[in-house]
C-alpha cells in the first residue's frame, strides 16, 4: 500500500530553493524533499529563498523573497512594472531561453499526451547520445522520433501587438489612471508605456486622461456600476499605418466628444488616425465590449494586410494581434498543406478567414465554419475585399455544422485538406470523428495549447492518422503563451461509419 506523500513544509515556512524547471504558466519550480513548490517569477537555475503562501497535498505555492544565486537566463526586464503586471510572464528570461522552453513544452506534450516521440533538435541529440531510447518517456520504442522544425522566433520580442485594452480607474488621490490588472484580479497596475504594445499608445491615453480630467468625464468604477469611460482600446494597422482609437462607456453618448475628437488628432503620433468611435457597454459585467458601436470621427474600420491578403478590423473584429508573426505561421500551415490544383479545404474554427483566404489562393474551394456571427460576416466581407470568390462560410460550431453537412451528404462530404484552429480548449471529439470520415490526406491543425493539442493528436493517430511535421510559433514574446503547427497524414483511418 502506498503511502501518503508527507507535506514536509507548512504556510510561511521559508526556504532556500534551487528551481529545476518551469511550470506551463511560466512559473519556476522547485523541490523540498521531494515536495514541489511552485514560485511565481523563478527561473531554471535560480537559487532563491521563498516563503511557502499555501500548501495542498502534493505541491504547493511561495513566494519569492530574495534571489539568492541569479540564473544565467535571467535578465533585467525593460518593463518597471513586470511583476505587478499580469501581462508578461517571462520578460526577466532571456529571449533564446523563452524559445528553447517554448519548443520543449510543446515537445513534452506531444510525447506525454499525445504518445508521438517528437524532439526538439537539442533535446534528441541528448536523447541519442545519452542512450536513452528504452526508457524513453511514455513514447514506444518502435516509432520514429519526429523532430521539430525551429521555432518562428521574432526578429524584436517587443512593441509587437497591434491591439491594447487599457482599463481606466482612479488612483487613490483620485486621479483618472489607465494600465493593465494585476495577474488575477481587477486592480489596476497604472501604465501607459507598455513594453509590448505600440509606442502610440502611450500619447494615445494620456491625451484620454487629460481629456477626463480636463473636462470632468468620470471614470467607470464597477463595483458601483457608475462613471463613464471603462476601458480605452486601440488598434494599429502595421502594415498601413492607420489607426482607431475607441472609447468604450457607460453611457449613451460621449460628454465633450468634438473635444475629445480635436484632443486626439492632435495627440502627436505620426500615423494617422483613421477612427474615432465609442462602444456603448451599459452592462454590469466585466465583458469589455458591448454590441453598439458610433463613430465620431473617419471610418468605423481601418485596414491593414497579412501577406497580401487586406483585412478590414473594426471595434469588434477579432484580429491576430501579431500580424508579422501571424504571417510566418500561416505561411507554415499552408506549405504543410501542401495544396495542389482541384483540391478542396474545410477550414474549421475560421475566425474572420484568416487561414481560409490564405488558402483559397492554392486550393479550387475552401469551406469555412465559424461559431461567431460577426466573424463569419467579416470573413465575406475580406473575401470580397480581396476578390476571392471561392470561399464559403458556414455559421455555428463546428462540432454541429461539419457532423450536420456530413449526414446531409449521405456520407460523401470529402475534404483534401483540413484546417483546424480551435480555441484553448481543443476540438470537440464528435468533430474529430467526423473529420476523420472526410478522409483528408492531410489535417493541418494550428493550436494555441499544447495540451489540447496533444490531447487531440492523440486522437486522430489512434483513428489511423500519423505526425509528420510540427513547427511552434512565438507569436507572445515575454508570455509563456506558444502557438504551433502539426501536420497528419493519413495511413488507413479506421473506418466509423
Amino acid at each position: 500500500m502506498n503511502k501518503e506523500k508527507k507535506i514536509v513544509c507548512n504556510k510561511n515556512d521559508e526556504f532556500e530553493l534551487e528551481i529545476t524547471d518551469l511550470g506551463s504558466t511560466g512559473e519556476g519550480i522547485g523541490k523540498i524533499d521531494g515536495y514541489t513548490l511552485f514560485v511565481k517569477d523563478a527561473l531554471i537555475g535560480d537559487k532563491v529563498r521563498v516563503k511557502v503562501m499555501k500548501t495542498k497535498k502534493n505541491y504547493g505555492y511561495a513566494r519569492m523573497l530574495e534571489i539568492i544565486e541569479p540564473s544565467e537566463y535571467r535578465v533585467e526586464s525593460e518593463c518597471p512594472v513586470a511583476r505587478q503586471c499580469g501581462g508578461c510572464q517571462l520578460q526577466h528570461c532571456s529571449y533564446e531561453r523563452q524559445l528553447s522552453w517554448k519548443e520543449e513544452k510543446v515537445a513534452n506534450c506531444l510525447r506525454r499526451i499525445g504518445g508521438v516521440p517528437v524532439y526538439t533538435e537539442k533535446k534528441y541529440r541528448k536523447y541519442k547520445n545519452a542512450e536513452e531510447q528504452q526508457n524513453a518517456e511514455n513514447t514506444a520504442e518502435s516509432k520514429t522520433p519526429i523532430i521539430m522544425e525551429p521555432i518562428l522566433r521574432m526578429d524584436k520580442p517587443v512593441h509587437y501587438r497591434n491591439k491594447a485594452q487599457f482599463p481606466v480607474g482612479y488612483d487613490k488621490d483620485g486621479n483618472p489612471v489607465a494600465g493593465f490588472y494585476a495577474g488575477r484580479t481587477h486592480s489596476i497596475i497604472p501604465q501607459t508605456d507598455c513594453l509590448i504594445q505600440h509606442e502610440c499608445n502611450k500619447q494615445i491615453v494620456e491625451t484620454v486622461l487629460e481629456f477626463m480630467k480636463k473636462y470632468n468625464v468620470t471614470a467607470y468604477d464597477e463595483k458601483k456600476n457608475r462613471g463613464i469611460v471603462r476601458h480605452i482600446l486601440t488598434r494599429v494597422g502595421k502594415a498601413t499605418g492607420e489607426v482607431m482609437v475607441c472609447l468604450v462607456i457607460n453611457a449613451k453618448k460621449l460628454p465633450h466628444s468634438e473635444e475629445f475628437v480635436e484632443m486626439i488628432k492632435n495627440c502627436g503620433i505620426n500615423l494617422e488616425i483613421k477612427s474615432i468611435t465609442v462602444n456603448i457597454n451599459r452592462e454590469n459585467t466585466n465583458v469589455i465590449l458591448g454590441e453598439k458601436v458610433e463613430t465620431l470621427y473617419g471610418q468605423s474600420y481601418i485596414e491593414d494586410y497579412i501577406g497580401d491578403i487586406k483585412y478590414r478590423i473594426s471595434p469588434l473584429s477579432f484580429y491576430q494581434v501579431n500580424p508579422e508573426q501571424t504571417k510566418k505561421l500561416y505561411q507554415t500551415a499552408l506549405e504543410f498543406a501542401d495544396i495542389k490544383e482541384g483540391e478542396v479545404v474545410w477550414d474549421l474554427y475560421c475566425g474572420i478567414g484568416t487561414i481560409s483566404l490564405f488558402m483559397a489562393r492554392e486550393a479550387a474551394k475552401v469551406c469555412g465554419v465559424e461559431i461567431v456571427p460577426q466573424a463569419i460576416e467579416d470573413a465575406k466581407q475580406n473575401a470580397k475585399l480581396n476578390n476571392i470568390t471561392n470561399a464559403e462560410f458556414f455559421v455555428g460550431a463546428a462540432e454541429d455544422v461539419v457532423p450536420t453537412q456530413y449526414e446531409k451528404s449521405g456520407g460523401r462530404l470529402r475534404a483534401d485538406v483540413v484546417t483546424l484552429d480551435p480555441p484553448r480548449k481543443g476540438c470537440d471529439e464528435k468533430l474529430l470523428d467526423t473529420v476523420v470520415k472526410m478522409a483528408p490526406s492531410r489535417i493541418v491543425y494550428v493550436s494555441c495549447d499544447p495540451g489540447t493539442l496533444a490531447r487531440d493528436v492523440k486522437v486522430l493517430t489512434d483513428k489511423g492518422y500519423e505526425v509528420k511535421r510540427v513547427r511552434a510559433c512565438d507569436m507572445f514574446g515575454g508570455s509563456f503563451h506558444v502557438e504551433s503547427v502539426v501536420l497528419l497524414s493519413k495511413q488507413d483511418p479506421v473506418s466509423l461509419n
